[in-house]
């Protein structure tokens, strides 16, 4: 096994991104649902107004993290407030995952049937049955474990999701257990675009559907290497059949912005890469939008805004960017300074450190 002891350094500071004492929860019990093989919570928010044709945004934690922090950070439930759309929040229980995360690298949990990812499903056609939301409107997303996590909801559930945006996560079917899962997270031994495709396509055979994808990562990360940025654009370029090159390319002071788009000039494929920042959600708290904090990075640009946006479901449609160099829809940005993480001194034996690492990333119970 590779060297892992830089890996280690970077996990072992997850642990203290949990939830603050006093964060506001406005979320509520989504109540029974079924089936429930994952043994996952669900959580919701709805606001005082639905507007007609509501879409529904599926809102995926990383580690450490609740639904509510998760929430608050991102500021999903003001947007919702804003523009009339329902948001569910699935949460992971430490019965599963010690440290909170969705279990993006077990094969039970991220087949179609028979472990979280159906238990996710399930919680989104409960929401379906209770709210007049538009079914063909739904979406998702998350951060790390909750971005993998919702690669693995667009790949094995397709019919469901007409998009999802993945911050900081893995592509679909690219690790199976521990030493895989770390590997993948450092940049090591990822299948080739070819092999990805083929595993989203095999994840859901026969299942109609190729929902919209954005990938979002900073370039300094370094708990999920911007290479699985690459990683991903290629494996969706590849279920979209698109060409290797954009079809439009947009900068701002400290973003990069790409996409790809389908033959009516829909963006099938972005990819959102910001200069400087680590790991975590770009957020702009000046928007009114989000609130900083562990993983909630105020880099001045709203990704959550940018979103929603590019899914429909603010008061202005979202434009798709047509020309090289053209700004790309509604960011909020500022200069970012690079970020430069701490590297926290880990004590104790190397068995026992190792462990802790993997605890802390949730790839041991």
């Amino acid at each position: 096994m590779r060297p892992i002891s830089d890996t280690i350094q970077r996990l072992a500071k997850m642990q203290a991104g949990g939830m603050a004492h006093g964060t506001p929860d406005r979320l509520r019990e989504l109540g029974p649902f079924q089936p429930n093989p994952g043994n996952l919570r669900g959580r919701l928010y709805v606001p005082d107004t639905i507007a007609p044709g509501a879409a529904l945004v599926v809102a995926l934690h990383g580690c450490t993290q609740t639904a509510a922090a998760y929430d608050h950070g991102t500021g999903w439930s003001t947007l919702a407030d804003r523009e009339g759309f329902v948001v569910l929040f699935p949460e992971q229980q430490r019965a599963n995952n010690a440290n909170l995360c969705f279990n993006w690298f077990e094969p039970a949990d991220i087949a179609r049937s028979g472990g979280e990812a159906e238990s996710i499903a399930a919680m989104i056609d409960a929401v379906l049955a209770l709210h007049p939301i538009d079914p063909t409107r739904v979406f998702v997303t998350g951060l790390s474990a909750g971005g993998a996590m919702s690669a693995v909801m667009l790949a094995t559930w397709p019919d469901k999701l007409a998009g999802g945006a993945i911050i900081g996560g893995l592509p679909y079917g690219g690790a199976t257990g521990v030493p895989q899962a770390l590997d993948r997270m450092r940049g090591h031994g990822a299948p080739t675009d070819a092999a990805a495709t083929a595993a989203v396509r095999a994840a859901a055979a026969g299942v109609p559907g190729a929902p919209r994808v954005s990938v979002w990562h900073g370039s300094a990360d370094t708990t999920v290497v911007v290479g699985n940025l690459d990683r991903l654009v290629g494996q969706w370029r590849g279920v979209h059949d698109l060409t290797a090159g954009p079809d439009a390319v947009a900068k701002g002071a400290n973003w990069e912005h790409r996409s790809w788009n389908g033959p009516d000039g829909t963006a099938l494929v972005e990819e959102w890469r910001v200069a400087g920042m680590g790991h975590g959600v770009p957020i702009d708290p000046s928007s009114g939008i989000g609130a900083a904090g562990p993983f909630m990075l105020d880099v001045g640009l709203s990704s959550t805004e940018a979103i929603a946006q590019s899914w429909g479901l603010t008061g202005t449609p979202a434009a798709s960017a047509t020309t090289v160099a053209t700004p790309a829809p509604a960011p909020r940005v500022r200069r970012l300074e690079p970020v430069v993480e701490e590297r926290q001194p880990v004590a104790g034996g190397v068995q026992a450190t190792i462990e802790r690492a993997l605890r802390a990333a949730g790839l041991m119970r």
